[in-house]
């Protein structure tokens, strides 16, 4: 007797632990149940995605979506549809909202808010702070927990663990790995009169490379004392890159696409202040740096760091002018074009933003196509070509830093254990999102 399926996915291209290949995907309930040549006749639905190319869900474990305190710049709602819309069937969301996410009551709020309103599955990161070091086992495994975040040096928020004493605390009390932002606080005050007022390239100058060298070299250092994982975000210059070469035993690594595509001069000169983010944008020598770092296999995975702001905060004179750009719809698009003028391959980019999150962070039945996991598909078009728009992007904050840009791959579809959630820039139906599960809390 045949297998009988609740959905097939016929005809295309796939990207899994066998490489490239055709193949056809069966789901029942939710799940992969079956991978090969699948009659359409035994499927209650067939999607016929010929030519197409059928990708593990993509996972950005690095958003910032506003909510709850800041909902006129981003909401959970608004940035799960930016995500599904670029292709992203997973997110993990930041701690730096309003209130902060750094107890157990602010993040079963958010878990709440996620069922109720998002269009993708989610996680939120537990930020750290001086004063809940002693719960942070707990609050790391709860439901919906991705971890634990730590603000070393100051960003947008007011979560900030700057002292050697309190973060050598943090990272002894973890157990998960613990995501960190790394610039040195202290050079960044020492290096305030840097700025220059209404000059955003001097953002570049006054957050240095060496200010995040030191704060990656503590960092390191109180990780091997401890035995503790550390994951070090959007890493900006050469010198971080090829010092965590040397440490990947204890440290995973993170890039941006903006950080690989765009050049700190080029950017500011077209964007003005839409193009200041921490840490900064840099010129091209440390660009390549970060591409040799993701050609030799040491960067894990890449996340959007989306941090959208509205356009009358940027227009802001700097430094008044708040950094962060939005990123989770566009991560897509912006790195398959890399792949098809053969910057990274396709099988690498898959690492890079499904089998990485699944290994480094543990995710439960997602990051992969194989049986039994979560049928959450990122379905691309490599011969799309499409030029990104203002228009397209469903974040509150309405912008892109990549406006204008033509890009030769594009997201079709998106699907979420085995719900089409977007099909052909069109969202499908009501929000369904849940929580990822993590294999280091699923008995919590």
């Amino acid at each position: 007797m045949a297998d009988t399926y609740d959905l097939v996915i016929k005809g295309g291209t796939l990207v899994n632990h066998s490489g490239i290949g055709k193949a056809d995907i069966g789901v029942r309930g939710g799940k992969i149940a079956g991978i090969g040549n699948i009659d359409s006749a035994d499927a209650g639905e067939t999607i016929d995605v010929t030519g197409l190319h059928v990708l593990p869900g993509v996972v950005d474990s690095q958003v910032h979506f506003r909510e709850p305190g800041a909902e006129h710049k981003e909401t959970l709602a608004a940035g799960s549809r930016a995500a599904v819309l670029g292709g992203v069937t997973a997110v993990f969301e930041m701690p730096n909202t309003d209130p902060l996410t750094t107890n157990a009551g602010a993040l079963a709020d958010k878990v709440a808010r996620g069922r109720a309103g998002m269009f993708c599955d989610f996680a939120f990161y537990v930020g750290a702070t001086r004063e809940n070091i002693a719960e942070l086992p707990e609050l790391e495994r709860l439901e919906g927990s991705a971890g634990i975040k730590v603000f070393i040096g100051s960003s947008t928020g007011n979560l900030l663990v700057d002292d050697e004493e309190s973060l050598s605390q943090v990272i002894a009390a973890i157990n998960r790995r613990a995501a960190f932002h790394s610039e040195d606080e202290a050079r960044l005050i020492e290096r305030k009169a840097v700025r220059r007022e209404g000059d955003p390239t001097s953002h570049t100058e006054w957050r240095d490379p060496e200010a995040a060298m030191i704060s990656t070299k503590q960092l390191l250092r109180l990780a091997h004392e401890h035995g503790k994982r550390v994951h070090v975000l959007h890493i900006s210059t050469g010198e971080e890159m090829r010092l965590l070469a040397a440490h990947k035993d204890v440290a995973s690594v993170e890039l941006t696409p903006q950080h690989l595509t765009l050049l700190a001069d080029e950017a500011y000169g077209v964007l003005g202040n839409k193009a200041q983010m921490n840490p900064p944008l840099r010129d091209a020598a440390h660009q390549e740096a970060l591409w040799w770092g993701l050609d030799q296999g040491i960067v894990d995975v890449l996340g959007s760091d989306h941090a959208p702001h509205t356009l009358e905060e940027k227009a802001q004179t700097y430094p008044a002018s708040p950094s962060g750009m939005p990123g989770v719809q566009t991560l897509v698009p912006i790195m398959l074009d890399h792949v098809n003028k053969g910057r990274l391959t396709l099988e690498r980019f898959v690492d890079l933003t499904s089998h990485g999150p699944q290994r480094i962070f543990g995710m439960a039945c997602k990051g992969r196509i194989a049986c039994g996991y979560d049928a959450d598909f990122t379905i691309v078009d490599m011969k799309a070509e499409r030029t990104i728009d203002d228009d397209w992007i469903a974040s509150v904050c309405g912008w892109t830093p990549f406006a204008g840009r033509t890009v030769s791959a594009w997201p079709k579809g998106t699907v979420i254990r085995g719900r089409r959630v977007m099909w052909e820039d069109e969202i499908l139906g009501k929000a369904g999102g849940e929580p990822v599960r993590f294999l280091e809390a699923l008995s919590a």
